[in-house]
């Protein structure tokens, strides 16, 4: 294992890069530990429409089904159906993805917890609320799961005096954290409350070996179809699905000609170092990328979560456009990224680079309403003679402001949907 830590002193570089996230002023971004990123054999079991580039939820097995007193329950792989009295009021969550959902439906206030900084994770989010007139997450008194140390470290007496009615997480990842066990998710289970998440669908990885049999991926709107019946929330999911569908459609429909779609590269860089990842890839982390169907500058590599590329490398590959991966609002300062490319003698003749085209690009662990922002951004990031100029950015500014007559789907009504206005 490489040796070098990260800034924060906590992780090291191969760890940071198989976690997925910023460690500096974050800690773990949520969602990603425990998930290689790589294209493995698949589980026993495979579920969803993961492999389906239009990201659109089936519909056609009603994951919830509710009895004459009013109790419901809801099915997800790979904790199978859970039966709820009322709806979860203290929700503990350690993914982004999980808090974007809670706040879509209106339950924002109900989150007690993070995975990691709460401000980190936070700032992400307010960069894109900011853009949706009275949508907001409060995370002050939330608690943080992981300690940040090197190694993913939850303590189970934390878990306890959360006392939650809800752990909107995966099982599945805690049973890859240190020190836990699947008796010890059982614990929990009995003795606090149920599990309620699926993480792994994000790159169609490697759940821990005792999983693989029930595991099951997702798209990302299939989740956000349990999670929004977990709240007790179908009608604001039909809703947002529905602006979710039109936005696909519209994009759809403006696609150039597969010759003029531009060769794009999706990376992280730091220390000199590119680390690539698929644009196309099946799972929710490529949920604003794969709709937009542009070709992939890594098609014809072998990428997992420790390919690294060098200047020299990457300007054999030349591709036409670089997203930078968690450009929005996080650690990495993409403008400054720029302009260390433009200022190094083999990087500055990079295409991209040389054409302006390096971008700060989406969370991959995103949810619903992240998803509708980034696949907008990415559509103009790739797209802006069919779909808009994208505009400048700078590190932690918010989302940009987009004129009214440029933006693909419709701000007030999201906003409507999620304050219950609809």
């Amino acid at each position: 294992m490489d040796n070098d830590s990260e800034a924060s002193g906590s992780l090291t570089r191969r760890n940071y890069i198989r976690y997925g996230g910023t460690v500096v002023g974050a800690g773990l971004l949520a969602g990603c530990a425990g998930d290689d990123g790589a294209e493995e054999e698949t589980p026993g079991t495979t579920g969803g429409s993961g492999n389906d580039s239009t990201e659109t939820t089936n519909t056609e097995a009603d994951p919830e089904t509710t009895d004459s007193s009013g109790s419901y329950s809801v099915s997800m792989a790979p904790v199978g159906t859970v039966e709820f009295d009322r709806v979860p009021q203290n929700v503990m969550v350690y993914s982004l993805l999980y808090a974007d959902m809670a706040v879509a439906y209106g339950h924002g206030d109900s989150v007690n917890a993070l995975g990691f900084d709460a401000d980190a994770g936070g700032n992400t989010l307010d960069a894109y609320y900011e853009r949706l007139d009275g949508v907001s997450f409060d995370r002050s008194g939330l608690e943080q799961l992981n300690t940040g140390s090197g190694d993913v470290d939850v303590d189970k007496e934390l878990v306890y005096e959360l006392n939650s009615d809800l752990h909107l997480v995966d099982p599945c990842l805690v049973m890859s954290f240190d020190g836990w066990e699947r008796s010890d998710v059982d614990e929990i289970r009995e003795n606090v409350a149920p599990w309620f998440g699926n993480v792994y669908s994000r790159e169609h990885g490697q759940p821990p070996e005792e999983c693989r049999d029930e595991y099951e991926y997702y798209t990302l709107w299939e989740l956000s179809e349990r999670v929004g019946a977990v709240f007790g929330e179908r009608e604001r999911f039909e809703a947002l699905q529905s602006v979710h569908d039109d936005l696909l459609g519209r994009i759809n429909s403006d696609l150039p000609p597969r010759a003029e779609r531009p060769t794009v590269a999706t990376v992280i860089f730091m220390e000199e170092t590119f680390y690539p990842s698929k644009l196309n890839a099946p799972g929710f982390a490529r949920a604003h990328t794969r709709p937009l169907e542009a070709t992939d500058a890594f098609a014809d590599e072998d990428v997992t979560y420790e390919t690294t590329y060098d200047y020299e490398t990457m300007l054999e590959i030349d591709p036409d456009v670089i997203l930078h991966t968690f450009g929005i609002a996080s650690y990495y300062d993409v403008a400054h990224i720029r302009r260390t490319l433009e200022d190094h003698p083999v990087a500055s003749d990079l295409t991209a680079v040389r054409n302006d085209r390096v971008y700060a690009s989406g969370n991959p662990v995103q949810g619903p309403l992240m998803n509708l922002f980034q696949l907008e951004m990415t559509a103009k990031q790739l797209y802006p003679e069919q779909f808009g100029e994208w505009p400048e950015y700078e590190n932690g500014d918010p989302y940009p402001e987009i004129p009214e007559e440029e933006r693909l789907f419709d701000r007030q009504r999201v906003a409507d949907i999620v304050v219950g206005e609809f």
